[in-house]
């Protein structure tokens, strides 16, 4: 059994074999997944050493304290948080032993190729399709679209349609795509911001060896959902301090322009605290039980909080900031390679967190969610469940 001491005791041999002054990032990066300190809960072999998920805080702790690398994890929040678990969960030693390590070093990026343009909220009705050519490559056609990450990316998670005779859910299948093979095209959708973080992509007889496909045929439903519920998790249940994330620039504007004040603006603010603080310990609570597996629906809940709390946070902080808040730092067309919330100013925090009721499941799907497999209330209605994908209307 590897306890806290004995991580320690790993840790510390890390930073002696690889101090982190005078060794290279990546070095001491991929040193540390050879050790095993990556991931501590994931197997051996694959940056874990089998250990209860929360030991990676004492891991985490003592690196940091010796000034240690991290993997820069906003910048490959899709491989840790969605594209990482699904390998693990379901794919072959072969596919965890080539993807893993360089996912998680940071030397591969990964996007999420799932959203199309008319299957957005019914995720399940996507249309790009897959056709295997005897027994061997699958040959992919369609569009997919909100593709975060896309320009920079070197993998993707794709899930496209491979048998169009059965109902929408059943008839799909997972594959893991080379973003640099041919007939990959992406093109960027400027946002409300004025960057354009999200892409869209096109995809034209693109060839995927069945040994990329993720799961059984047909299964690729099943093999989304471990992606969906960890996506949500990653998305709403992120570690943070207290006043981390949106509050904590309002929280600081509000101490340091006592000149902003207004007694409304005061009862506003004290209530939004109160409940980012309440959703960070509900997403600590939360990240402890998935100690015991995979996230279930559960994240959809955290997942709501964040995007309210982020749209209400933001809007408090352009209020009481007032004509400042109207101010805009860069219009300027750019292609980012991550979200950064608290390192601009007032402006973009508020537009961006628009964004955030539609990425990572839009709010109304979420809502379903919670209230069918959390909280057990009787499903909407479905005409289409028992329809073959073709025989839809669209």
């Amino acid at each position: 059994m590897t306890d806290a001491a004995e991580l320690r005791r790993r840790t510390a041999e890390l930073l002696a074999a690889h101090p982190p002054a005078t060794t290279d990032r990546l070095d001491f990066l991929r040193a540390r997944f050879d050790a095993g300190l990556a991931w501590v809960h994931y197997p051996e072999g694959l940056g874990g050493l089998g250990a209860p998920r929360s030991l990676q805080a004492v891991v985490d702790a003592d690196l940091a304290a010796e000034g240690a690398p991290d993997n820069d994890p906003r910048r490959i929040g899709i491989g840790l948080g969605m594209a990482a678990p699904t390998i693990l969960a379901y794919g072959t030693e072969e596919q965890k032993r080539r993807y893993l390590r360089p996912l998680w070093t940071g030397e591969e990026v990964w996007c999420q190729l799932f959203s199309e343009p008319g299957a957005g909220s019914d995720l399940a009705a996507l249309g790009t399709r897959a056709v295997r050519e005897d027994g061997g490559d699958w040959v992919v056609n369609g569009q997919k679209v909100w593709t975060s990450s896309a320009h920079v990316a070197r993998w993707a998670i794709l899930i496209a349609r491979t048998d169009p005779d059965v109902p929408k859910h059943r008839g799909i299948t997972y594959f893991l795509c080379d973003m640099t093979d041919p007939g990959i095209e992406v093109r960027p959708l400027r946002q409300i911001t004025g960057e354009a973080e999200f892409n869209e992509v096109f995809i034209t007889d693109v060839r995927i060896p069945d040994s990329r496909r993720l799961g059984d045929v047909g299964d690729g439903w099943k093999v989304a959902q471990t992606t969906l519920n960890n996506e949500r998790v990653a998305i709403g249940g992120m570690r943070l301090p207290r006043e981390g994330g949106m509050i904590g620039p309002l929280a600081r504007t509000w101490r340091e322009r006592p000149e902003l004040r207004t007694h409304d603006l005061h009862q506003r603010l004290l209530r939004l605290w109160v409940e980012a603080e309440a959703a960070r310990l509900t997403a600590e609570r939360l990240r402890q039980q998935l100690v015991a597996g995979q996230p279930g629906p559960e994240g959809a809940g955290m997942k709501l909080a964040f995007a309210r709390l982020n749209q209400e946070i933001s809007g408090l902080e352009v209020e009481l900031r007032g004509e400042e808040g109207l101010l805009y730092d860069d219009w300027t067309m750019r292609r980012p390679e991550l979200v950064d919330f608290v390192g601009r100013d007032a402006g973009y925090r508020y537009l961006r967190s628009k964004g955030n009721s539609i990425e990572g499941g839009t709010t109304e799907v979420l809502l379903n969610i919670v209230a069918e497999r959390v909280l057990g209330l009787p499903p909407e209605p479905r005409t289409d469940k028992d329809v073959a994908w073709k025989d839809l209307a669209r």
